[in-house]
């Protein structure tokens, strides 16, 4: 390790009390408490005009003021943080000890009477002290000033490529960071909350998979060497979901990592967390009424109301959502109606007549989903559902009956951003090979979307599978929009980062 100068004054710390008999890192530790239930059984013994509570609790030191013969830091937990008063009258000898080899970052034990100073501040006076965990290496610098009454707190951690990269550090001195992490704990168990209450069951299906399938996307290949078998880290889990549900499983939802090899951006990662579920007996409407009061609730559980501010953006979720078709919300926002073009040549050529860009030769359900991007998305502030898409960009959904070229499938969208994507699930076996074949033909090895046939899937769906109803939607996304964050990688413990070398290079560049 390449140490600075104070990093060595710590490391000979550590090396002194070696020396001594004394373990900077000891095996045990002997907590009755933790920080929080220490001050509440305080302040039921003070209301209650009971002894204060002898307790020993542990944490990070957080500050430290020595003061002759006295000494005050404050210690924080995972529950909270208290104040630790240490007199010499208590500790005589252990006082300077204390001094000399404790630090701001240090993890400590402490045991005493939890009392309260001349101050009001809970505090805890200290009979012993030891040391849990040198830290070697100081914590980023923060600094408390009081500004007209208020205590503003200032970090010097703010730099997001460092934060990112030391989210440890990040979440020590941010804790309003360790925050986003608890909210985004309580969605996902609300999600799981919800789930179960309408009894459906929680699986697991494979992440190495030796088919990828149920989304347009490139996967990453992996190697088995015992098997000598190429596999592929899943992009999603719906074809697996859907044979459990030939096998009688009625409402399965997965909570999980799906991969992808694909650009990053404010609102992508490689690996990400999805919710899926699967419904027998639903069509995509009932999907719909099911998002909008599963959302809902989540919201609920998750941050004690339905009322949402995204930057500037304001919704309710306790309000319906908007319900756009798609191709009438097209027509209205660019004039075209795709109905009457049903080539991709006869639709890039309007396209182009109105003066929208168009990559040449891209596929009519391609020029579609861009017009969707450009034009609808943006638009889509308020909680929004836009349903009916073509069939070519949608080959594991339902045609509607009454319109071969469509799908019965829909998108979510809260503030401007999608979050969910769902479908009455295809269930007759030969649409979905006929389907598998047509999109072979139409998108080439190198396309992101082209997919292998999943010949196991299709002999499930000749057993029979029930109609259904299917859903997904990335953890990730909901959570920055519940916590108000701009950026997939504030929502992420450890986000994917570019190597530290290659991003030097480029900004050198």
């Amino acid at each position: 390790m390449e140490l600075n100068e104070l990093e060595k004054v710590r490391l000979q710390k550590v090396q002194e009390l070696a020396e001594k008999g004394i373990s900077a890192y000891p095996t045990r530790s002997f907590i009755t408490t933790t920080i929080k239930d220490a001050c509440a059984a305080f302040e039921k013994a003070e209301a209650e005009g009971q002894p204060s509570p002898e307790v020993t609790i542990a944490g990070r030191m957080r500050s430290l003021r020595v003061m002759g013969k006295l000494a005050f830091t404050h210690i924080e937990d995972g529950s909270g943080r208290i104040q630790l008063f240490l007199r010499i009258n208590e500790l005589g000898d252990q006082l300077q000890f204390f001094k000399d080899y404790f630090d701001i970052g240090d993890f400590i034990e402490a045991a005493g009477t939890v009392t309260r100073t001349r101050t009001g501040e809970i505090s805890l006076q200290v009979t012993s002290i030891r040391m849990l965990s040198k830290a070697i290496s100081p914590l980023p610098a923060e600094k408390e000033e009081v500004v007209d009454g208020v205590t503003i707190r200032h970090t010097a951690l703010t730099d997001p490529e460092i934060r990112y990269r030391q989210r440890y550090a990040d979440l020590v001195v941010n804790p309003e960071v360790r925050n986003i992490f608890r909210t985004r704990a309580k969605i996902v168990s609300a999600l799981r909350e919800f789930l179960d209450g309408h009894d459906f069951l929680e699986v697991e299906t494979p992440v190495l998979q030796p088919i990828y399938g149920g989304a347009a996307a490139k996967p990453f290949v992996t190697h088995h060497n015992q098997l000598h078998q190429d596999l592929y880290l899943r992009i999603s889990f719906e074809l697996y979901l859907k044979r459990l549900l030939v096998g009688g499983l009625d409402r399965v939802y997965e909570i999980g990592r799906d991969f992808r090899n694909e650009g990053v951006s404010f609102k992508h990662n490689p690996e990400f967390t999805q919710l899926e579920f699967y419904c027998a007996y639903f069509d995509y409407l009932k999907v719909m009424d099911f998002t909008e009061e599963m959302i809902r609730f989540a919201a609920e559980k998750a941050l004690g109301t339905t009322k949402i501010k995204y930057g500037e953006i304001e919704f309710d979720l306790s309000q319906p959502w908007r319900r756009v078709n798609m191709r009438e919300g097209i027509l209205e926002k660019t004039g075209i109606d795709i109905s009457k073009y049903e080539t991709s040549e006869a639709l890039e050529a309007v396209m182009k007549e109105k003066g929208i860009k168009v990559k040449p030769g891209m596929q009519r359900g391609k020029l579609i989903d861009q017009l969707v991007s450009d034009f609808l998305e943006p638009t889509f502030l308020q909680p929004t559902f836009l349903y009916d898409y073509p069939w070519e960009i949608s080959p594991l959904a339902k045609r509607k009956p009454d319109d071969p070229t469509t799908t019965e499938r829909f998108e979510g969208y809260l503030a401007g951003m999608e979050i969910c994507n769902a479908f009455t699930e295809l269930n007759d076996p030969i649409d979905q090979e006929t389907r598998f074949i047509e999109m072979g033909r139409t998108y080439s090895e190198e396309d992101e979307e082209h997919n292998p046939i999943d010949e196991d899937y299709l002999r499930a769906m000749r057993y029979g599978m029930p109609p259904n109803g299917g859903f997904g939607m990335g953890i990730d996304r909901l959570t920055m929009l519940f916590t108000n964050k701009s950026t997939i990688r504030e929502v992420l413990l450890f986000p994917h980062l570019r190597d530290r070398d290659q991003a030097q290079s480029e900004e050198i560049e």
